[in-house]
Order: structure tokens, then sequence, then C-alpha cells
């Protein structure tokens, strides 16, 4: 029987830690994944006793955005099957982003891809300073629609469009700079940073911190009517179609420039 993508845990203070668990593709997330995040934020949002969520990664890196392979399955379904993918992928990301509780993403390794999108899903941001980050889905014809609205309140729209245009690499010093690591840390120090943030959030009553949060993603715009969501679905769904969607990936899965890189 095979391991939970999410492995679950909560100690006595009410401080649930959940683990992505598929290290042997660097925690990218599929149908599954996402499933799950979508269930672990609605149940533990809901779990008067937990308190604090913190989202970390199994193996060597926090998460390297989605499988790509499971992506050029999808490739090949109808769209109806592709638009239950992107409403999938919604209510994941944005269970993290709108969960009442707070919510901390401890990285190390790479977060690339999806995996800035879960980062900037959340609450607070803590990384070991030897972490890596890139928004990669331009390089494979793809478009971060689901996640540009939390990157875009994470680094800011100037930022946010320069890098998910160039898909450039930056480290945890410059993800710090640019706001969208708040803590950086040495290599295995994430559990002594994130402590004393732990502590500050159990000083504050609960109920308090839910409304806080709310208030604070409706004044930042980040609240969304279905409708807009729905729209939002249908465009995300139908980019995978592309040519340039197909190229990309297949470049990726074969281990070779893209089309569109000129030739030396």
């Amino acid at each position: 029987m095979s391991e939970p993508v999410i492995l679950t845990d909560i100690d006595a203070r009410g401080v649930a830690t959940l683990r992505l668990n598929r290290p042997e593709v660097n925690n990218a997330y599929n149908s599954d994944v996402l499933a799950a995040i979508r269930e672990r934020a609605e149940v533990l949002g809901a779990d008067h006793a937990v308190r604090i969520i913190l989202l970390r990664g199994n193996g060597r890196h926090f998460q390297a955005g989605a499988d790509l392979k499971w992506i050029e399955q999808n490739r090949h379904k109808p769209l109806e099957d592709n638009l239950e993918v992107s409403r999938l992928t919604r209510k994941a990301f944005f269970g993290l982003l709108t969960c009442p509780k707070p919510v901390i993403a401890l990285v190390h390794g790479a977060c690339f891809g999806g995996g800035t999108g879960i980062a900037a899903s959340c609450d607070i941001v803590i990384a070991e300073e030897t972490a890596m980050f890139a928004i990669t889905e331009a390089r494979w014809g793809l478009v971060p629609a689901m996640i540009m609205v939390q990157l875009a309140a994470r680094l800011g729209a100037a930022r946010m469009r320069r890098y998910s245009l160039t898909c450039e690499r930056f480290d945890a010093k410059r993800a710090f700079e640019i706001g969208f690591v708040d803590e950086i840390c040495p290599e295995g120090a994430l559990d002594d940073v994130v402590e004393p943030i732990i502590d500050s959030l159990l000083h504050n009553a609960p109920a308090t911190l839910a409304q806080v949060k709310a208030e604070a993603l409706r004044l930042s715009g980040l609240n969304f009517t279905e409708e807009e969501f729905e729209a939002l679905a249908q465009e995300h769904a139908k980019l995978r179609y592309t040519d340039e969607a197909e190229e990309g990936v297949k470049s990726f899965l074969e281990k070779r420039k893209p089309s569109w890189y000129p030739a030396a």
C-alpha cells in the first residue's frame, strides 16, 4: 500500500504539520496532491483543536511545481476533464490562501513553478538560505494563471511580471529582498526560526486571527466570486491545448531545448 501524498501530524499545542510526500519527483503535484491539499486545508481549517498549520516537503526539495508527465497526460483528455483539473487546482491553492488558520511555509531546496504558488498562498514564508525559487511555467509553454494573484500580492506587480516572464532562478537572499520570503535561516534551522513565530501566534485569540486573516484578504483584493473562479478555470484548462504547451512540456520530458530557443 502506497504512502499518503501528504503526511499529517498535530502536536499537543494544536500545531499541524503537513508534509508533501512525493520525494521521488521532488514533491511535484498531480491530482492526488491537489485533492489532498484541498482536503487538509478544509478539514484542519474547521478543526477547533488546530491553531497553526506548517507546510513543508519531504526529501531534498520543498516543491517542484506541477508533475509535467501528469500535465502531458491531461493534454490528451477532453476539455471537461481539464476543467475539473483546473477547478481542483484553484480549490487547492485558494484553499490554502483562505484557510482560517495561520499557514506557514517552510521552504528548503527547490521551490519552482506551482511551488511558488503554494508558498505565496501561505501567510508566512520561511526559507533556508540555500533554497532556490523560480516561476517556471512560461519555460514549458504554460501560464501560471492560478497563482499569479498570490504572486502579485507577495512580489508586487512589477517583480511578478519580471520573474514570471523570465523564469529566472533567484536565491533565498533575493527572495527576502523582494518580499517573497519573510525570514531566511541557515540550512537545517527552519524549526528553530519558526518556533518563536509559532509562540507569537499561540498568544493570540484563534477566532480573532481568523477574522484578521479574512479581513486582510478582503482588503488586499484576494476574494473572488464563483463566477470569476470559473472564468479563470476555463482559461487555465484551455491553455494546456496550445501548440506551445505541447512543445514546452515535450521538451522538458525529452530533456532538450524547446523549438523557440534560437539554435547556436
